[in-house]
């Protein structure tokens, strides 16, 4: 490892799991990058005494002895930003995985490093500016096809100012080569770099105004998330956590996806892998994964990276909200993060919180999420009639040991997000998917987007997603009366509500993930459904007011028609829909009491 005059060089002193001490590191600052041993492993300082330092070490420390050099860097742990991104695979450093696998097989050696942009590859660049304008950090100077949907957009990085001194001309450039200079002799390339725990800058935070829609029907409709919030989706072992993330990873409105696998099981990230490059986007047509960056870090990774891997995440997510695109995060799980940071604190003595958690989790949780955001982006477009606006949505996985909510890292998210998704494992065994618990979930973004849904959604959304709540509400009321007392204690209206109740639940809310017209449902088919429901219940209330028994009522074979029609496609929905009421009115208009 060759060492420069201007880095600093100490001794390793103290190795303890992932966490090293070296002597003789004056001058070295908290978040520098550090190149540990002979094998130059990456570490991070966390803790500076004097001339000590603490670091956290990204791979294994195995097999290293005392004496050994420890060099600083000088810099803090960051990512490469530019074109390449889309399509690729890093674990939590952002090594690319495929680069590594092809230079050292299947299972990754000590102190591999890798560039995360390809070097060789060539981009057709297209300038927009010229020789002369004036820039500052996140101005556009150029664009790059990156995929076939996605157009790249090359930035000034942030804090960069000047004017433009040369610029180069359309054609294939790799992503080293200088594309413009400004006047005082800055070089702009088509990549930059940006630490990954500081938070790029924005110009403006706006109003959350838009859902992010997922296409998943009891989140659209009943527990809605805005462009630019945040939600958690808490559950136990087997509650589908993984899958809810995925579908909305695949159906979601959001442009561009990133996937953190913080600390899963290696089989399972094997799967996502191996199933996301097969996917088909269903809005382009192409493979999924050219909109798609996934961030991959194992359970049996070391905890330090596992740590890094959620900032490297938001950070990519954060770089493609500045080019203006809508951008959905799905870290999967923020626990297994919790658990790196309370290792990492037990191995630096602190005092323990609660359950053995560091005093600042709840801080670095916020901060995570605080990222998120709908926003206007830096640069010299804010003064425009039209400024470029991103957003970055994230949605954060909770696995709380034995499904306990009450758990420190669970009560932390909910108290930060906007909106808690909450799985519940029983009906995940009663195969009902998605197996969200419409009892303890809620969202805090609706209020806000009550004006898109009226220009937006179809006619009655708000009143009919009111009264689905109102049904569900009541259901669980009486089935606490029909466990003491029996359902045939009950009047026909209450059994009527249990009916219905139960037709939400089976047709409305349970989503077939595996069925090619039930997986993704539109907004119009998502309150078709929901309409059809509602107006069976008041056509029976009605026959039952003519005194017509409910059994009677329920002989009809209306239900199993309404449940035959989630298997119906979007395209032309709303048509059957109408013949469908068409269809409950006049049969259950024309019973009569006998």
């Amino acid at each position: 490892m060759a060492v420069t005059e201007q880095q600093k060089v100490g001794t390793l002193v103290r190795i303890s799991g992932p966490m090293i001490e070296a002597d003789g590191m004056h001058g070295v600052t908290m978040g520098e990058i550090l190149r540990v041993g002979k094998l130059g492993l990456m570490g991070e300082v966390i803790r500076i005494e004097g001339e000590k330092v603490y670091a956290q070490v990204f791979e294994s420390t195995e097999g290293m002895f005392l004496g050994e050099e420890v060099v600083a860097t000088g810099v803090p742990l960051s990512v490469e930003l530019g074109p390449g991104l889309l399509g690729a695979t890093f674990d939590g450093i952002q090594r690319p995985l495929i680069t590594l696998q092809q230079s050292s097989g299947d299972f990754i050696g000590r102190g591999l490093t890798a560039v995360a942009l390809d070097r060789t590859r060539k981009w057709q660049f297209t300038p927009t500016v010229k020789a002369g304008d004036a820039v500052q950090g996140g101005d556009i100077i150029g664009t790059v096809p990156e995929t076939k949907a996605i157009e790249h957009k090359i930035l000034v990085p942030p804090g960069v100012k000047g004017v433009i001194a040369t610029i180069a001309a359309a054609g294939e450039y790799v992503v080293e080569d200088v594309i413009a200079t400004l006047q005082d002799g800055a070089p702009l390339k088509l990549y930059h770099k940006s630490p990954v725990k500081q938070p790029r800058p924005v110009h403006k935070v706006l109003p959350p105004t838009e859902p992010f829609l997922t296409r998943q029907r009891v989140l659209d409709m009943l527990f809605p998330i805005a462009k630019g919030g945040s939600a958690i989706v808490p559950g136990g072992f087997g509650a589908g956590k993984t899958v809810v993330e995925q579908s909305m990873s695949k159906y979601s409105n959001a442009q561009i996806i990133v996937y953190v696998g913080c600390g899963e099981r290696g089989n399972e990230m094997a799967e996502v892998l191996t199933e996301f490059p097969e996917l088909i986007d269903p809005n382009t047509g192409d493979s999924l994964m050219n909109r798609t960056i996934l961030v991959v870090n194992t359970s049996n990774m070391p905890v330090a990276a596992r740590d890094a891997s959620v900032y490297t995440g938001i950070t990519l997510a954060e770089y493609y909200r500045d080019q203006g695109y809508d951008v959905a995060l799905m870290a999967d799980s923020t626990s297994r993060w919790a658990e790196a940071l309370r290792e990492i604190s037990s191995r630096l003595e602190e005092m323990p919180g609660e359950e053995g958690y560091p005093t600042y989790l709840s801080e670095r949780i916020a901060a995570f999420y605080e990222r998120c955001g709908n926003v206007i982006t830096i640069g010299s477009h804010t003064s425009t009639d039209t400024p470029r606006k991103g957003s970055l949505t994230a949605v954060g996985a909770v696995s709380p040991p034995g499904g306990d909510f009450s758990e420190p890292v669970t009560q932390t998210s909910m108290r930060v997000s906007g909106a808690l998704w909450a799985l519940d494992a029983a009906l995940a065994y009663r195969r009902h998917y998605p197996s969200l618990n419409w009892n303890k979930s809620y969202s805090l973004y609706f209020d806000g987007l009550k004006g898109w849904f009226d220009e937006n959604a179809p006619q009655g959304w708000i009143m009919r997603r009111q009264q689905a709540a109102t049904l569900l509400q009541r259901e669980t009321e009486l089935q606490d009366i029909v466990q003491l007392v029996g359902p045939d204690a009950l009047q026909d209206q209450e059994r009527l509500i249990l009916e219905v109740a139960r037709m939400i639940r089976e047709i409305f809310l349970q989503q077939s993930a595996f069925s090619e017209n039930d997986a993704a449902c539109q907004l119009p088919k998502t309150f078709g459904l929901l309409e059809m429901i509602l107006v069976y219940k008041e056509e029976c209330e009605r026959a039952i007011h003519r005194e017509i028994a409910l059994n009677r009522i329920t002989a009809v074979p209306l239900r199993e028609d309404i449940a035959r029609m989630k298997e119906e496609p979007n395209d032309g929905f709303t048509e059957k829909k109408d013949a469908m009421l068409e269809k409950i009115k006049q049969v259950l208009g024309g019973l009569e009491a006998k």
